[in-house]
């Protein structure tokens, strides 16, 4: 990122509130975000922008504890689904965010159709409103107008919810199918053939390049 695009994005920060310590978004540091009237509320009412390298550094304990939601497609047609295997870093030079999706994914087929996908984090109290994107398949069912979370698309059309209180916008720079005869890690391995077996393809490792993130005002 130039220097010039770090300078507006520090100034878009400064004009959403920030920490006098950190200099970073309120919302990112885990403050206290209030959640009275998200609904009627738009994307700019609700979410401030900040540079990919502010985000929560704690990258390890969102996804891990907090769990990814990843929503693929535009406003017209899109699904989400929930991971715990992911993360950010980089990539040819670029910011980047991964995960490991199974072959048999909707969400998958939907992000290789169109390229862009979001990674949305959620306060603990929204839990039970996400989950239901991983335990049934946007494939055969209307899992999308069963939560009682509010999808919106960001600025440039890609999905993701109100209720969010991070949100990262990808479009698809890469991916890669898993050999297992690549996978060194006895436990990856194994998990790998046991997913193997079960729908009858290989993982694939989804690199984004990242486009934008917010983080709730």
């Amino acid at each position: 990122m130039n220097k010039l695009a770090i300078l507006f994005m520090a100034l878009l920060a400064a004009s959403c509130g920030t920490n006098t310590q950190s200099g970073k978004p309120h919302a990112a540091l885990g403050d206290t975000i209030s959640y009275n009237g998200v609904k009627e509320k738009s994307f700019d009412e609700l979410f401030c922008p900040i540079a990919p390298d502010a985000i929560d550094p704690n990258i390890i304990g969102l996804v891990q504890k907090e769990f990814i939601v990843i929503t693929a497609g535009r406003e017209h047609h899109y699904n989400a689904m929930v991971a715990s295997d992911g993360g950010m870093g980089g990539l040819m030079g670029k910011p980047v965010t991964f995960c490991g999706l199974r072959g048999s994914r909707y969400t998958l087929e939907v992000i290789l159709k169109d390229s862009v996908y979001t990674f949305s984090f959620f306060d603990e109290r929204f839990k039970d409103d996400f989950m239901i994107f991983g335990k049934q398949s946007g494939r055969d069912s209307q899992k999308m107008k069963q939560t009682n979370l509010t999808a919106v698309a960001t600025p440039s059309g890609k999905m993701t919810f109100k209720e969010a209180k991070i949100v990262i916008e990808c479009t698809l720079a890469q991916t890669h199918t898993v050999n297992p005869d690549e996978v060194y890690a006895e436990h990856n391995k194994q998990f790998f053939t046991d997913a193997y077996k079960e729908v009858g393809s290989w993982h694939k490792i989804v690199f984004g390049d990242i486009t934008a993130a917010w983080v709730r005002k």
